[in-house]
């Protein structure tokens, strides 16, 4: 930016959350705070709880653009965003494009691989005889939704005994299942802002994975900032970090999850293109580590849209 921008840059925001799918709570709680914070910088902005007659609310408005809160389908798969589009309302994050793939895990793994980033093994659960061959990935398995957030719907597999009941619990939330090796090591994330990644965190829960209890509502999840990681390795996950959202056509903010296994090698995972924004989120922790605060995260993020307007 050439100059500091002042509230009436913007106009009218449309404050963009809620929605209908299963990460709906989140999406409230971080939307809510993320109105604040720009109304405590003198934004005028609107919640819009989405829902079926999203197009009508947003024609009649009179909005200048739209900070996107809604996590998960309907918000962060594309199609919210190819609604601004045809609307010509700017808005946060990444792209139609952008935001399809990395909704997709499965279509995510696929074209890093293609490019030659590491990820993990996987295979598509369809039917009975997908469950007889993800044993020939080896144990334990993550099995989840391919087109969920927030770790809903996910389970890590012991063993082929309980395979089948992992299928079965993830099919309640995408009729597109995968199983993906599951990496012993350690957990991390790095926020992306811009084009600039911030700090990785490095995440520690007594569960046995990241799941969405040890996200938003457990209080004994450790949040290691720094890292831990020698200057060099961190570097280089950031690094890789970055490459890898940018490979998805994911743009603006957002954030990628790593594993990092015994032997030192990352490992990635996926691209959340509209994280949290919750107390317990990750991104404004990150973001705080590097000097930005609350207030400053969100007000950085809503100027992108004075760029895509451009």
């Amino acid at each position: 930016m050439n100059r500091r921008r002042s509230p009436a840059d913007f106009g009218r925001v449309a404050l963009l959350y809620g929605g209908r799918s299963a990460e709906r709570e989140v999406s409230l709680k971080g939307g809510a705070a993320v109105a604040a914070a720009l109304r405590t910088r003198g934004v005028e902005v609107t919640e819009v709880d989405v829902g079926a007659d999203i197009c009508a609310v947003l024609e009649s408005g009179g909005f200048d653009r739209a900070f996107i809160m809604l996590h998960g389908r309907g918000g962060e798969d594309g199609t919210v965003q190819g609604l601004l589009e045809t609307l010509g309302i700017p808005y946060t994050g990444s792209g139609v494009l952008g935001s399809a793939v990395a909704m997709d895990k499965v279509a995510t793994k696929r074209l890093w691989r293609g490019m030659g980033l590491p990820t993990p093994e996987f295979l598509l659960l369809e039917d009975e005889q997908g469950l007889e061959l993800a044993g020939a990935l080896g144990f334990p398995l993550m099995v989840k939704p391919a087109r969920e957030g927030s770790s809903i719907g996910m389970s890590r597999v012991g063993g082929a005994a309980d395979l089948r009941s992992a299928w079965v619990a993830a099919r309640q939330y995408d009729r597109c299942i995968m199983a993906e090796r599951y990496v012993e090591g350690a957990e991390y994330t790095v926020a992306v802002l811009g084009s600039e990644p911030l700090p990785p965190i490095r995440l520690e829960t007594p569960r046995p994975f990241y799941d969405y209890e040890a996200k938003y509502r457990a209080e004994d999840t450790a949040y290691h900032l720094p890292c831990g990681l020698p200057p060099a390795e961190e570097s280089a996950l950031r690094e890789l970090a970055l490459r890898a959202f940018q490979a998805v056509g994911a743009s603006g903010w957002g954030r990628v999850d790593l594993m990092v296994d015994e032997g030192g090698q990352a490992w990635l995972i996926e691209v959340n293109t509209v994280p949290g924004m919750t107390s317990h989120s990750l991104v404004p922790m990150a973001a705080r580590h590097a000097g930005i605060d609350f207030e400053e995260l969100v007000w950085r993020i809503l100027e992108t849209t004075l760029e895509r307007e451009a």
